[in-house]
């Protein structure tokens, strides 16, 4: 078979991403997917404040 012949049944790879760059980008849409935590209760509150604090 001749190389013409072989290289027209070979699938062309129209643009190629690198990987490194792939996963960039899921990483950023998660990011930006995902909302934002809520404070916990404990951490929120505010100090105690005691009648006979020293």
């Amino acid at each position: 078979m001749p190389a013409t012949e072989r290289d027209e049944t070979l699938p062309r790879v129209v643009s190629a991403v690198p990987m490194r760059e792939l996963l960039a980008s899921c990483a950023a849409a998660n990011a930006i997917s995902t909302p934002p935590r809520l404070p916990d209760p404990e951490v929120s509150r505010p100090p105690a404040r005691h009648k006979h604090a020293a």
